[in-house]
């Protein structure tokens, strides 16, 4: 489908978009990007860029479309808005969601497909979990009516279902999408319902705490419609598209052990009932995929995290950002202490960048798709790693 608007004289550019397949077909292939993480500030939007010349068939975008920071100075580019304070206003979120939209290589993704959204933290407040900010002097009362404002102008400037449309400071986001019988994605949400970090927050040791059964990052309603709808899927690839690391990484050189609390490994009782319903129910190829970390992981989700060598039961691809954290670096300094202490990590890598993923009824190929520099504009585009999985079999074999 093809569309444009006019305005008196202005015609906009022509937007394309496609509708999903048939429920019952079984299409030949699918070619998509995920991409998160696009700190206006921190550089230029060159990996959307490149992403255009992939032309893919769609695009999901991982969280942290807008940052929601004060305008500083002396970054590559510079927000509007307040300068000593987060923005706060309906009318503070709204202009910097429309100071985003118009860097020109985003516009041109949005304009060449379809995309599928979900929110992290800074659409609204960094590491906010439910109602509760990491400001402990914030009034509760003052931090819903700011994340009304916040879910509001994501709303409208979000290509979401009318289903979506928020009630205050709630609104559903997570849902699902069928692309015929290739491929189920179940779009989540793991900011919105979550209990309050553990800990205290950041990488901490771990703590019986962590196994805690009330502690969650998807609420009660929202998990039993993800097990729900894993297992009832005809598809052959079912596709979780979310925010925070599933792996459960130890972030800590050395004897020492650290996890975040930010991430799955925060809710450990939960991560680990996902990964029993992987095995349990034998759903077929899972896949995770997310943001939020600004680095690349390529990840194989292994049934027990305590017995390194038991076997795989899903996989996980973690995407670096588009901007955020400035330019990055090909291969971290404590890269090879890393994956020798979590060997189910196949790939790390910190570069900026997106993440192509081929998808048929027999493979599934992913490729690391990164870019040197963002601090300028004009990066030239590598692939860093490439992996495929066979289906039925949860295993990252690098190509």
């Amino acid at each position: 489908y093809w569309y444009r608007f006019h305005a008196g004289p202005a015609t906009s550019p022509i937007g394309r978009t496609r509708t999903l397949p048939e429920p019952e077909s079984l299409p030949s292939e699918l070619r998509f990007a995920f991409a998160s993480c696009q700190h206006y500030e921190d550089g230029h939007y060159t990996a959307y860029e490149r992403m255009a010349q992939d032309d893919p068939d769609l695009v999901f975008h991982l969280g942290d479309y807008i940052y929601e920071g004060p305008a500083k100075a002396n970054k590559v580019r510079r927000h509007t808005g307040p300068t000593k304070t987060r923005i706060i206003t309906l009318e503070d979120y709204r202009g910097r969601h429309a100071l985003y939209r118009s860097d020109r290589h985003l516009q041109e993704m949005h304009r060449r497909c379809p995309w599928f959204v979900t929110w992290d933290d800074h659409e609204f407040d960094n590491n906010y979990a439910a109602g509760v900010s990491e400001v402990s002097t914030v009034n509760p009362a003052d931090f819903l009516i700011q994340r009304a404002a916040a879910y509001q102008a994501y709303y409208e400037a979000m290509p979401l279902r009318a289903s979506c449309l928020p009630q205050g400071p709630h609104l559903q986001l997570y849902r699902k999408a069928s692309f015929g019988r290739l491929a189920e994605f179940l779009v989540l949400d793991t900011r919105q319902y979550r209990t309050d970090q553990p800990q205290g927050d950041g990488v901490k040791p771990p703590h019986p705490v962590l196994m805690d059964p009330q502690g969650t990052a998807l609420g009660d309603r929202q998990r039993d419609w993800l097990f729900t709808g894993l297992t009832r899927s005809p598809a052959t690839w079912n596709v979780l598209a979310q925010q925070i690391m599933f792996a459960r990484v130890d972030r800590t050189r050395g004897p020492a052990i650290g996890y975040s609390m930010d991430q799955w490994p925060g809710y450990e009782f939960e991560r680990r009932r996902l990964l029993r319903h992987f095995a349990d129910k034998k759903i077929k190829n899972p896949v995770v995929l997310t943001g939020d970390i600004h680095s690349n992981w390529a990840n194989e989700l292994i049934a027990d995290f305590d017995q390194l060598d038991s076997q795989s039961v899903g996989t996980e691809f973690v995407g670096t950002s588009i901007s955020s954290g400035g330019d990055g670096t090909e291969t971290p300094k404590t890269n090879s202490e890393l994956l020798a202490e979590n060997p189910f990590v196949k790939f790390h890598n910190t570069e900026r960048g997106y993440v192509r993923c081929e998808l048929t009824p027999q493979h599934w190929r992913t490729d690391y798709r990164t870019v040197p520099f963002v601090t300028k504009p004009g990066a030239p585009l590598n692939t860093r790693a490439s992996f495929v999985i066979e289906s039925g079999r949860p295993i990252l074999k690098r190509v």
